[in-house]
């Protein structure tokens, strides 16, 4: 009899530990609860009710988030037009369309059958709050697009929201994070974080959520219990690119995020030229030379950095810089992803793909290519990164190998790829998603134009010192001549 009741309290052990495991949320088995659907940023689906797939989905304008996976339906959201649509994934059919009035930079969250995506745009206001027009939070039925509830703020909702307990969690540009009653849309409460928040989305694990703002530079780890602040960090040297980063968290307990610090090295005449062209290296020569004599600073190199915090107290348990590099506009630090103990992340300010040990922030390997500013995604020990170019790249994720490289189209950022079954699945800026075989890219070795843009050491040289000077000496051999045929006239 004792041997019966053991083997029962097992079983009930077992069937506790599968129900709760990885469940904690209280929400279904399919369903996409926050940004690229777990703590560790990395969307790797095993789907068995999708047994065909369309090779391409064509939307009305840019996509800008990471298109949502629930069972045979994908959900797309569109950046200017705000257009909210239902797609068939095996024949790409529109089951619905509905509109946000704003911007769509948010994932469409499916949880407990309800759709809840945000909106706003990055316009700042007068006070300082970012976000102008209408800003918010939409429920909507994923059965037909109808729009359930909507949940107006003061700034923008461009970060996606993430659910836990019976709460949906948006962070804000008017530097709040809100609790939101899913069923009715109503405020539960709310906690002024003091920074803004651009496109930071929130990370949750055990009751704490991890989000990073600007304005000043903090890191925040909010218990959602205590409806309280549990501990914060101030980067006092980031400028920028902590808001933008949707952080991630391991198994053991550290938090991962980027962060953008300024360093007191011009942009070199060359960078300034392979990024800008001729007028603005002439603009940041004569700002290097005399910048302090009329006012004007030359543009400054960025230090990109990656930080592991610990997730307990916000110690910084190390930090590493993925090099130096020129500012660019938008979307200005990479968001990264866990892997098998790796963290792997790109640098739009160096043009590179990293991978990172997630224990000590040993760099295991690098891969320079284009700007770029979406999360990979990894499974297989293969890992995919995509960059502006429309290319989407393949690597071992042990050795660094390029194992494969194709061209799609459009700005493939700041959308981050999904990997459903065998198939890559990537929003663009061309409008257009993806839905691409594993085989096809690792198969694939497309290239396009290096990091100079094609512009030649030669061509540098050429339009950036020869025609300078010989204009120079033109300039003074003509007012020699002129200097000259004025003596004679007098004389």
């Amino acid at each position: 009899m004792r041997r019966y009741r053991l083997i029962y309290v097992l079983c009930f052990i077992i069937i506790l530990s599968i129900l709760f495991q990885d469940n904690i949320v209280n929400a279904e088995k399919n369903d996409w609860t926050q940004f690229r659907l777990n703590k560790e940023n990395n969307p790797v689906i095993k789907n068995d009710s999708i047994n065909k797939y369309i090779d391409k989905i064509s939307t009305n304008n840019e996509i800008r988030s990471t298109p949502v996976v629930v069972d045979d339906k994908i959900f797309v959201g569109n950046h200017d037009s705000g257009e909210l649509s239902a797609y068939n994934i095996e024949t790409g059919r529109l089951l619905w369309k509905n509109e946000a009035p704003n911007w769509v930079h948010s994932e469409i969250i499916h949880v407990n059958d309800r759709l809840f995506v945000g909106y706003g745009n990055r316009f700042v206001q007068e006070n300082g709050i970012r976000g102008t027009g209408e800003s918010g939070l939409l429920s909507l039925n994923p059965k037909n697009g109808e729009i359930l509830w909507n949940f107006e703020t003061a700034g923008e909702v461009m970060p996606t929201p993430a659910y836990y307990k019976d709460s949906i969690y948006i962070t804000t540009g008017d530097k709040h994070l809100y609790a939101v009653d899913p069923k009715n849309g109503k405020e539960k409460w709310a906690l002024n974080l003091g920074s803004v928040i651009s496109m930071s989305s929130p990370v949750i694990k055990d009751g704490i959520l991890y989000v990073g703002g600007t304005k000043p530079s903090v890191f925040f780890a909010i218990d959602l219990e205590k409806k309280a602040i549990k501990w914060k960090k101030t980067l006092k040297d980031v400028l920028t690119g902590l808001d933008d980063v949707p952080p991630v968290i391991s198994d053991d307990d550290i938090v991962y995020t980027t962060g953008i610090e300024k360093t007191n090295q011009p942009v070199s005449m060359r960078e300034t030229y392979n990024q800008n062209g001729v007028l603005a290296t002439y603009k940041q020569g004569a700002k290097i030379t005399i910048g302090k004599l009329i006012g004007k600073d030359p543009s400054m190199l960025y230090n990109h950095k990656l930080y592991g915090f610990n997730a307990e107290n916000g110690d910084i348990e190390w930090e590493k810089s993925l090099r130096e590099g020129p500012m660019i506009p938008n979307n200005k630090s990479g968001a990264p992803m866990i892997y098998k103990g790796t963290v792997f992340v790109g640098s739009p300010i160096t043009k590179s793909f990293y991978a990172f040990d997630a224990s000590n922030g040993n760099k295991l390997w690098d891969f320079e290519t284009n700007i770029n500013k979406a999360p990979p995604v990894a499974d297989n020990n293969i890992v995919y990164f995509t960059d502006t170019k429309g290319l989407v790249y393949g690597f071992d994720t042990r050795s660094g190998e390029l194992l494969g490289r194709k061209l799609l189209g459009g700005k493939l950022s700041p959308s981050g790829p999904l990997l459903v079954n065998d198939r890559l699945i990537i929003g663009s800026q061309d409008k257009n998603v993806y839905i691409e075989k594993i085989d096809d890219i690792l198969k694939s070795n497309d290239k396009i134009s290096s990091n100079n843009n094609g512009k030649s050491v030669f061509s540098y040289i050429i339009l950036i010192y020869i025609i300078p000077i010989l204009i120079l000496i033109l300039a003074l051999f003509t007012l020699l001549i002129w200097k000259i045929k004025r003596r004679k006239i007098k004389i």
